[in-house]
């Protein structure tokens, strides 16, 4: 295990009823400006908790934030912002919203020409505004991590960015809050935690024994909480554990010391910059078909996959490996989640669009040992048919 420095300076509201707590987190004289997304905080009574804690406070809104929160839309967030004089942004939403805020809160502060570079790297971060946030879709685990993604439409590019001053001072974890999301977005959220998850677990050992089983704990959890959150709505528990179980699986912990992938995110935000996927549909399109074109250099890793989360521990070990693959292409299908390209409509000329986008935006050495070139992702899309 490689040497390491963690640190996560998010404070966790967490349960029923944690809402009115924020009151307690955002000091008497900000000036806040809440985000949103489509308006559905408004009808699931989100909306009126949050106003509510907000009581005393100058408040101003910025709705409209839409799934892959794009460069025009938050630009035109920090219009409101300035105008109203904004110094603490308070996301309320799922991943989309969060990531869209945390990417005002660096542009915000931003006096150089065009706050997109902050997102490319061409400047660099040197702070940003305080911001909280209200979890309504468990999925991305935004929510306490200090990372987003970010489309520049015009550009027609998906690109993530990090620093440490976009860790949320807050994140408000409460169950009841996701109770109205439809299906769809319950199942995407699902596997956009499970394939976080494998980006950082599915790569080479590194006697990351905490790392190894906390990852394989949430692997577990998500196949368990999934369906039954799909299945029965009013399962509290199993949303719960949902929401927890995402939110773990993306706040640092188990990737600390250890390899990290994210060559399937890579091509699953081309995919999604391209044709409009839903990003965690993207995924497990991608997912499936990455680990057998990479098996011989996960094998291991597969290996351990396959006997820690499924069970399966007899037979050759590709055989092993093909059938943790086809459980795990089971899995997304109880969801109700495409694993082929097919599944979504697409065709062939996918692979080579896909191509020309990675290495058009430099993507051209991805995987924990940089060895997924456009050609392997290539081979990966073509799997993937």
């Amino acid at each position: 295990m490689k040497s390491f420095s963690y640190i996560n300076p998010t404070r966790i509201l967490f349960g029923k009823g944690q809402i009115a707590a924020i009151s307690k987190h955002i000091p008497e004289s900000a000036r806040v400006l809440v985000t949103y997304g489509g308006g559905s905080i408004k009808a699931n009574g989100v909306y009126d908790q949050v106003m509510a804690a907000l009581t005393g406070r100058s408040v101003m809104e910025f709705g409209g934030i839409e799934p892959n929160p794009r460069y025009e839309t938050m630009m035109r967030a920090a219009d409101v912002a300035r105008a109203g004089k904004a110094d603490f942004i308070l996301a309320v939403g799922g991943g989309s919203v969060i990531d869209g805020s945390k990417f005002l809160a660096v542009a915000l502060p931003y006096d150089g020409p065009d706050p997109w570079d902050l997102v490319t790297g061409k400047a660099k971060i040197r702070g940003a505004m305080s911001l909280g946030a209200v979890l309504t879709l468990p999925a991305t685990g935004s929510e306490s991590n200090c990372g987003a993604v970010i489309t520049h439409q015009g550009l027609g590019a998906k690109v993530p960015f990090g620093h440490p001053s976009v860790y949320p001072v807050f994140a408000v974890l409460d169950p009841e809050a996701t109770r109205s999301l439809p299906s769809r977005q319950v199942a995407n959220g699902v596997a956009d935690a499970f394939v976080h998850v494998m980006e950082q677990y599915l790569t080479v050992p590194a006697a990351g024994m905490v790392q190894d089983a906390y990852a394989e704990a949430l692997l577990k959890t998500l196949i368990a909480v999934g369906p039954k959150t799909l299945a029965d709505p009013d399962d509290m528990d199993a949303r719960a554990n949902l929401m927890w179980a995402a939110n773990q699986a993306l706040n640092g912990l188990i990737s600390v010391g250890v390899p990290q992938d994210w060559s399937t995110h890579m091509i699953g935000h081309e995919l999604t910059a391209l044709y409009g996927l839903d990003h965690a549909r993207s995924l497990t399109i991608v997912l499936p078909a990455m680990m057998r074109v990479r098996q011989e250099a996960k094998r291991a890793k597969l290996l351990q996959y396959a006997e820690h989360v499924w069970g399966v521990r007899g037979g050759a070990e590709d055989t092993r490996i093909g059938a943790a693959i086809e459980r795990t292409e089971a899995f997304f299908r109880s969801l109700c989640l495409p694993v082929r390209l097919s599944d979504v409509h697409l065709k062939a000329d996918v692979v080579a669009a896909v191509e020309a986008n990675l290495i058009a935006h430099g993507m051209t050495a991805l995987g924990e040992d940089k060895a997924v070139t456009p050609d392997v992702a290539k081979q990966v899309l073509t799997a993937a048919l």
